[in-house]
């Protein structure tokens, strides 16, 4: 049966809401349908930036100690605030939606010790906009062992199935951190985190001259890379951990740079990010013929410069150039996690977060 999906993120570069219609029976995508996104105001980032501050002490899951609680009425309120703009945009009922897939803001992932946490009141949601929502993915993979993330290889699996390409393809997701997918056939699926997204970079940006990201690369195109400073970070033991493997947002914070000009800064940085994606490729078992990027990684040019020089002779193309929508991939995700999550079809994998087995997972919430 097919189902008509809402899929809702926030994720870890703290900029707003993506929202995505899909249309899928849990295994292929039948239709993508409009997409929308509810930028987060200064004063929200503002609450969540205190909250992943606060979040590192958290020892339940459940808790909502302080800035916390206010943080995940902030989240709820923006998320409903996005599906009214976007049924409202697209003439849309509530009527017209079988289940929305809500991610929610993950404000610490610390799977080492079977903790995961992503702030968001999926009930409150569901009473708010008269829908059923999905939310609570992690939670199953992680509690059995799992490293929780990355978590969208199968919606991956299915977009690329359906470009029907020959040889290895990887799908790599730049948000606040990075992730890639390995597709090799219908058989082969592997995944993990790489290392730094955006998260590092738009720190940085934030602190140095105030802005939220680096727009398009212009920052990083004027400076040059410390190539030395990112063979340095690239030692960390992380880097040589095979696939699965998840990091959390903050997990490379304590690196410093010294004093640097913003553009030199903003350079290595974004040297580092593409660096560590490069990296991974040992570690699968084949040599990819094609990559495929999408995330706000995407939108920077200089960073997508730096992929095709690091990657050659393989292609690097975002996924705009395949009609995907490369701003709401993840979105799109977990609305397609929803529908698999409502037919009791596994979310996850040992190759993609090392849990034991294929798990199933998320909870309903009922308006």
């Amino acid at each position: 049966m097919i189902l008509t999906t809402l899929g809702l993120m926030s994720g870890t570069s703290l900029d707003g809401v993506d929202v995505a219609l899909l249309e899928t029976d849990g295994r292929r995508i039948k239709a993508f349908g409009p997409t929308g996104y509810r930028p987060y105001s200064g004063s929200e980032r503002s609450l969540l930036r205190q909250a992943l501050a606060e979040a590192v002490h958290l020892e339940r899951r459940e808790a909502r100690p302080g800035v916390l609680r206010a943080a995940e009425h902030a989240v709820t309120l923006a998320h409903a605030e996005a599906v009214a703009a976007f049924l409202a945009q697209n003439r849309l009922t509530a009527q017209d939606l079988d289940i929305v897939g809500f991610h929610g803001q993950t404000v610490l992932h610390r799977p080492e010790r079977r903790l995961t946490v992503q702030i968001g009141d999926a009930q409150a949601l569901a009473k708010a906009i008269h829908i059923p929502v999905m939310s609570d993915f992690r939670a199953a993979d992680v509690e059995a062992g799992g490293q929780g993330a990355p978590f969208v290889p199968v919606y991956h699996r299915a977009l690329v199935q359906s470009l029907q390409r020959e040889g290895p393809t990887v799908v790599v997701n730049i948000g606040g951190v990075s992730n890639i997918t390995y597709i090799d056939g219908d058989q082969t699926l592997i995944a993990c985190d790489t290392g730094p997204g955006n998260a590092l970079l738009d720190d940085f940006m934030f602190r140095r001259v105030s802005q939220a990201f680096d727009q398009d690369g212009r920052m990083a195109a004027q400076g040059t890379a410390d190539e030395a400073w990112v063979a340095r970070a690239l030692a960390l033991p992380f880097f040589r951990l095979p696939p699965p493997k998840s990091l959390d947002r903050n997990d490379f914070a304590a690196l410093a740079l010294g004093d640097v000009s913003p553009a030199d800064g903003a350079a290595t940085l974004t040297a580092f990010t593409v660096a560590a994606i490069a990296a991974v490729v040992p570690l699968l078992p084949k040599v990819p013929q094609s990559w495929i990027i999408c995330g706000g990684g995407a939108r920077n040019f200089t960073m997508m410069r730096m992929l095709r020089e690091r990657l050659a002779p393989a292609t690097v193309e975002s996924a705009d150039a395949f009609g995907w929508s490369a701003d709401a991939i993840e979105a799109q995700a977990f609305g397609f996690l929803a529908a698999r999550g409502m037919k009791g079809l596994p979310l996850s994998y040992p190759a993609t977060t090392g849990v034991p087995m294929p798990m199933t997972g998320g909870v309903i919430a009922r308006p």
